[in-house]
């Protein structure tokens, strides 16, 4: 995943999972040479992201490990909080996630890009990496299918992502956090709702009646997933009209979903 000489964006929100890879990516990183730099996005949630990040800025600060910081309100014009009351009062039917999910992504690249970083690494582990194997089989969405693994080379604009905990239970990387004495976030985001919570919920009653389950649904889409190449649709990078940032269309879906609730920038 990654090789001497890189320059490796770590995704760190001050949760377990994040916490744990940034350390563990900043030892690996002496030992094979490669730089490490850490990217933090507040969303403006009350209450909840304020005090991960000053966690995330923390454990950045004991390891003397570069840290950046990205807010919804500064690149959007409005925080989360901000963009869910907005929603209520245009009656839109999308799930707050949808706007976290969308534009954190959106910025997580941005400043990936920005801070010269070779490589982006996410602190997706296994039960996040089969919750989205289900989820996308139920939307049936070949193309996001078709992104999912433990690297993804992506076009020109986008920094190649990579997840280095992607088979590595969750209840693992708990205990490991909590041996090695790390200062974590263990809260859960207000947000957290929709279907999403419902695979999650069916994944872990799966995995409770016959363990091992997530690891072989990870291994059986691991080993189909060369043929879904054959049936995704290609597409062509290009640059948003509206924010100049890479996408597959003329406008990217962080400036779309701007557009409905009325806060993109003349």
């Amino acid at each position: 995943m990654i090789s001497p000489g890189e320059r490796v964006a770590v995704a760190v929100s001050g949760g377990k999972d994040s916490v744990t890879l940034l350390h563990l990516l900043a030892e690996l990183g002496e030992m094979k040479k490669f730089e490490v730099v850490a990217i933090s996005i507040d969303e403006g949630i009350r209450g909840y992201r304020d005090r991960s990040i000053r966690v995330a800025k923390e454990n950045t600060n004991s390891i003397g490990i570069e840290h950046v910081t990205g807010e919804f309100e500064r690149y959007f014009g409005e925080t989360l909080d901000g963009m869910v009351r907005l929603a209520k009062r245009k009656k839109m039917s999308l799930y707050p996630c949808t706007y976290c999910g969308v534009m954190r992504r959106y910025l997580l690249n941005k400043l990936a890009r920005e801070v010269g970083a070779t490589k982006l690494a996410t602190a997706h582990n296994l039960d996040d990496e089969v919750q989205a194997i289900m989820l996308n089989y139920i939307r049936g969405d070949l193309s996001r299918l078709q992104r999912l693994g433990p690297v993804y080379f992506s076009r020109e604009g986008f920094v190649p992502r990579i997840k280095p905990l992607r088979e590595i239970p969750e209840k693992e990387v708990a205990v490991y956090a909590l041996l090695r004495k790390f200062k974590v976030h263990l809260a859960k985001c207000p947000y957290a709702t929709g279907i999403h919570t419902e695979i999650r919920d069916f994944l872990n009653g799966l995995e409770a009646r016959h363990p091992n389950s997530k690891f072989m649904i990870l291994r059986t889409f691991d080993s189909v997933k060369a043929r879904l190449s054959l049936h995704s649709e290609e597409f062509e990078t290009r640059s948003c009209k509206i924010c100049g940032e890479p996408t597959s269309s003329d406008v990217c879906k962080s400036c779309k979903l701007l557009g409905e609730l009325g806060l993109l920038r003349p």
